[in-house]
């Protein structure tokens, strides 16, 4: 096996790296050498604080205790994300874990809801998401149920830098070596392009195999070293500068993110047991960066406790994920605005797409046509959540939101809102991690109403159909007398 990988090097640390060599150390175990190069001069960007209810799987696969990983990053629980404004100034939904109603057979529920409607039932849809109920109450807790009507699905709100450091200690235990450095030169192989190693500013020399790009946005391997090519999508989401601050907690903890739309973008507010993240995301051919910080320090509602941090970002992705040894995973890989909180995510779903098809005896390119083809495929579609966000509106406050709404979408997007328009059917992509009830709720948010439903709605009576929803609406407020406030849950549960 001359072409075994033996060695992987990690270039880069933060949420990326450390998630890359804790999860490669536990399925890989001795069988390869990790090393991770990072250097603490280098900062992070480390605004990644709300996640989505797949990374419970990554935590549960490490090994991670739920307890002793929320009391070392500071993390709360996240049910939703409420959206501000998005639709139009003044108006509110939320999108949820969750999903409203119940299995009723062939058709989504939705079908029945907008048949009862027409019928003048006046109970909205998410009256039926147990998600949305305990955001509107601020409480949950955990309950063992195998009726999936009781299930409250949840993910995590927290310091991503603690995350880091919290994985970088498992990890490092594990056997996982960790150089401190920075990179200065990167040796590549005369005759097949392969990087072959890294020199560090100290001149040390670091030899690998296989090359993972935790760098950001520098790609340093992926794009100047190896010379793929970036492809932009600022034409569909405009958006290209962040400023982040943190403030001082509120005095009860939300089990929610909530994102503000605001004249030329939106401000995240994400709330943590010591502290909320902040930020506001918006596009430079619109609004100054002096009108965005005022924007932003005028919509906190608590004090800050750091300096405005700026970041520059250019949205889209690298147009080859893996190349040759080198696999690029975080903001390497590509930037998607955190609307969806899904950067933290692609992390992971990068490292375990990797996994699956780690080489063994050599780089095969089929394995590698695979993966990329794969990642194309889950950044459209989360690109495409994302601008169904901004391309449904109907504000009128600005060229921002005009330019938006008549934005040239996709076609496989605006084949989406047609059919959802038309006939109320949502239909999956393949490695969409956003199933029916994340396209309905976000599609009915933003105003779009469905004219018609399917026929098999139609077989309940007028008297079974609203028996049949006052029922399930019933069913969904069992479980709140056994929820507690969230800040009582989070102090039970954790003890902080």
């Amino acid at each position: 096996m001359q072409n075994q990988i033996k060695k992987v090097v990690i270039a880069g640390g933060g949420t990326a790296g450390w998630m890359t060599a804790a999860l490669m150390q536990k399925v890989l175990h001795q069988q390869v050498e990790i090393e991770l190069v990072e250097s603490e001069d280098i900062g992070i960007v480390g605004v990644g604080e709300a996640t989505i209810p797949p990374i419970q799987i990554f935590n549960q696969f490490l090994g991670l205790d739920e307890k002793e990983f929320l009391k070392e990053t500071n993390g709360t629980i996240k049910l939703a994300i409420q959206f501000d404004n998005w639709k139009h100034e003044g108006h509110s939904y939320f999108h949820t874990f969750g999903a409203p109603g119940a299995n009723l057979g062939f058709c989504n529920f939705q079908h029945y809801w907008l048949r009862a409607q027409k019928q003048g039932f006046t109970q909205s849809l998410w009256d039926f998401d147990l998600n949305y109920l305990c955001c509107k109450n601020e409480v949950f807790n955990k309950i063992n149920t195998q009726n999936p009507v009781y299930e409250v699905p949840y993910a995590y709100h927290f310091d991503s830098a603690l995350y880091g450091r919290y994985l970088r200690k498992i990890a490092e235990k594990a056997g996982v070596k960790r150089t401190e450095g920075i990179i200065d030169h990167i040796a590549t192989d005369k005759d097949n392009g392969h990087i072959t190693g890294m020199q560090l500013k100290d001149g040390s020399q670091i030899k690998g195999d296989f090359f993972i790009d935790c760098t950001g946005t520098r790609a340093l391997l992926i794009q100047k070293t190896l010379g793929v090519d970036y492809l932009d999508w600022s034409h569909l989401l405009p958006a290209n500068r962040a400023l982040a601050v943190q403030t001082n907690r509120f005095d009860k903890t939300l089990p929610y993110t909530r994102s503000i739309a605001h004249k030329a973008g939106w401000q995240w507010r994400i709330p943590l047991t010591h502290r909320n993240g902040n930020g506001i995301v918006y596009s430079s051919d619109y609004l100054s960066d002096d009108e965005a910080e005022q924007t932003l320090l005028g919509n906190l509602q608590s004090q800050p406790v750091n300096d405005v941090r700026k970041i520059t970002f250019k949205t889209g992705r690298t147009q080859h994920q893996w190349h040759k040894n080198v696999v690029a995973i975080g903001l390497s890989s590509g930037f998607l605005e955190p609307l969806e909180s899904t950067s933290i995510h692609l992390i992971q779903s990068a490292i375990v797409r990797l996994l699956k098809l780690f080489p063994h005896d050599g780089i095969k390119e089929a394995a590698v046509s695979v993966y990329n083809e794969e990642s194309v495929i889950e950044y459209e579609t989360i690109r495409d959540f994302i601008v169904l966000h901004y391309a449904v509106n109907e504000r009128t406050d600005s060229d921002f939101w005009h330019d938006m709404r008549n934005l040239t979408l996709p076609h496989r997007l605006q084949q989406k809102i047609d059919v959802f328009k038309e006939v109320g059917a949502i239909f999956n992509d393949q490695h969409d991690i956003f199933k029916d009830a994340s396209w309905l709720q976000v599609m009915m948010g933003q105003g779009l109403m469905p004219q018609d439903y399917h026929p098999a709605a139609n077989i309940l009576s007028d008297q079974q159909l609203m028996d049949t929803m006052q029922k399930i609406a019933h069913a969904k407020q069992q479980p709140m007398s056994k929820m507690l406030p969230h800040d009582e849950f989070i102090k039970q549960y954790v003890g902080a």
